[in-house]
Formats: structure tokens, C-alpha cells, sequence
């Protein structure tokens, strides 16, 4: 696998932080319900290893994965982390012991959780932290987010931030926060088939800020469609790497961030930055979406 096979490269506003367009998602790396370690300690170990030996040099991660976990077991595999290696991670959110997420919003919550990211990454300023929107339902929810992204804005002025992004918003959260600081990148779950943020990936393409879809293969309900496997099929892929593929195709601020605790998941995610996608391709995946929409 050459770093130039993983979709191209991104480089984020402030010229400082260049990525490859595919990443990884750590969340998967702590047990089940992303509490306490995982059942292979050493294969998660040996599976961040491997992504970084693939050429990749962004890692998304949050210290209440686990909680705490993701972050130690990041550390254990890869620090001292090399040159050019870009950790985002996220607050916004604790695990309490009975294994629920709550939120974790005060500005004593967000300088505790910076300080907590940057004891178990081992590091003394962190590239990226998005400050996550815990709502009540599954998606975004409207309402404002000034004093915690001033919170964050604060400690990037201390040096113990060097860039904010957000996760889980709505354009106009998105808005709200660029009128306090600078914004580089938004976490939002966007995939081939859930494509509410079209318009919010355009308009971030056009300032050159990265879009990150979360659940970019479904998430908990893996994407289903005849039609996306009968592209697979065709073009001799997986139905899920002709989805990360379509996502890359998409618009190139999207940058993608797939979990797995499976090596051989591992190289057939990154694989998909080596699929190309013709424009009949595109537009007969782009139906499965409006066809959904009719139903709906």
C-alpha cells in the first residue's frame, strides 16, 4: 500500500497539518460497548502499527473511549509518533461506571478532558480537538455552542490546542463557532445513503475546511443495497470499499476515518483509496439515496 493510493492528500486551512484522505477511527479499539480494554491488547497494538506502516497519518480518537483506553493503547503503539502524524481527538462527553454517555460540557469539563487527552496520548499540545454536540436524539440539534467553543478557543491560545473543529452540528452551529475561531474540520455522520449535510460539505469545500463523516460504512446498521452490491461485484470490490470509494468521489474535503479491530478489515478499507469510480458509476450510487427519499 503507498501513501498515495490512500485517496490523495488533504491539507488542513492553515497550511500546517497535511493528511492522507484516509485515515483510521479508534473507537474500536477498546472492549465492547467502547468500555474497558480490548479482548487482544497486543492485536490492537499490532493493528495501529500496521495502518501507520499503510501511510496512515491520521488518527481519530477521544479520551472517553474506553474511557481513557484508545488514547493508552495509541500511546503503547506509536509514540514517540512520527513526523507528520495528526491526532484528532474530541470532548464534550464522560463515561461514568455505569457505562452510559453523558455530557461533559462545562468549561471545567472541556480544560479537564484537553488535560486527560494530552496525559494519555503523551502529548504536550494536541493537533485537533472537535468539540462534540451531545444531543438527545441521534442527530444534530440546534442550540448554541458559543461558550463552550470559547472555552476551547482559550486553551488553543494557551498552547495546548493548535486547532478546533466540531463534531455532531448544524451549519449553523458551524457558523457560530467560525464567528469565535477559526474552524478546520466537521465530524458529522454522512454516508452514501444518510446525506443530510450535502450542502454543509459544499459550502466547507469551498472554504477548504474538511468534512469527516462518522458511520461512513452505517455504523451500527451496516448499509444495505442491491444496487451498491451489484457495483461491488462489478468492479471486483467489497459493497463497503465501493462506499468508502463513493465517499473519496464525493468532494475532496472529505477525509474518512473507518474502525476496525481487523487487520484484514484494516487493508480493505485503505484499499478503497485505490478504487476509481466512472461517472456513470456515481450517478447510478447517488440513486440508491434519492430513491430512499421517495420511500420516505
Amino acid at each position: 500500500m503507498s501513501e498515495a493510493s490512500l485517496g490523495g492528500q488533504f491539507t488542513f486551512p492553515g497550511k500546517s497539518l497535511t493528511v492522507q484522505r484516509i485515515g483510521y477511527g479508534a473507537m474500536q479499539l477498546a472492549g465492547p460497548g467502547v468500555w474497558g480494554p480490548p479482548k487482544d491488547p497486543d492485536g490492537a497494538v499490532a493493528l495501529l502499527r500496521e495502518a501507520v506502516a499503510a501511510g496512515v497519518n491520521h488518527i481519530d480518537t477521544s479520551d472517553y473511549y474506553g474511557p481513557h483506553v484508545t488514547n493508552q493503547i495509541i500511546r503503547q503503539a506509536l509514540h514517540p509518533y512520527a513526523t507528520g502524524m495528526v491526532i484528532v481527538t474530541k470532548l464534550g462527553a464522560r463515561r461514568p461506571p455505569d457505562m452510559s454517555w453523558q455530557p461533559a460540557i462545562s468549561p471545567q469539563d472541556l480544560t479537564a478532558g484537553v488535560h486527560d487527552n494530552l496525559r494519555n496520548l503523551g502529548l504536550d499540545a494536541l493537533d485537533i480537538v472537535n468539540y462534540r454536540v451531545m444531543g438527545a436524539g441521534h442527530g444534530p440539534e440546534e442550540g448554541s455552542i458559543a461558550e463552550q467553543v470559547t472555552v476551547l478557543a482559550d486553551l488553543r491560545r494557551k498552547g495546548l490546542i493548535r486547532h478546533i473543529g466540531l463534531s455532531n452540528v448544524t451549519a449553523a452551529q458551524v457558523a457560530e463557532a467560525q464567528a469565535i475561531t477559526d474552524i478546520v474540520c466537521v465530524q458529522n455522520n454522512y454516508n452514501l445513503i444518510h446525506r443530510d449535510d450535502d450542502a454543509l460539505i459544499d459550502d466547507l469545500n469551498r472554504q477548504g475546511i474538511a468534512y469527516v463523516p462518522f458511520f461512513p460504512l452505517g455504523g451500527f446498521s451496516p448499509l444495505q443495497s442491491s444496487t451498491l452490491a451489484s457495483v461491488a461485484s462489478r468492479l471486483g470490490g467489497t459493497p463497503m470499499q465501493i462506499a468508502l470509494a463513493w465517499l473519496l468521489h464525493r468532494s475532496p474535503n472529505i477525509l474518512l476515518i473507518p474502525g476496525t479491530s481487523s487487520v484484514a478489515h484494516l487493508r480493505e478499507n485503505l484499499a478503497a483509496g485505490q478504487l476509481t469510480l466512472s461517472p456513470r458509476t456515481l450517478a447510478e450510487l447517488d440513486e440508491i439515496a434519492a430513491a430512499i427519499a421517495v420511500k420516505q
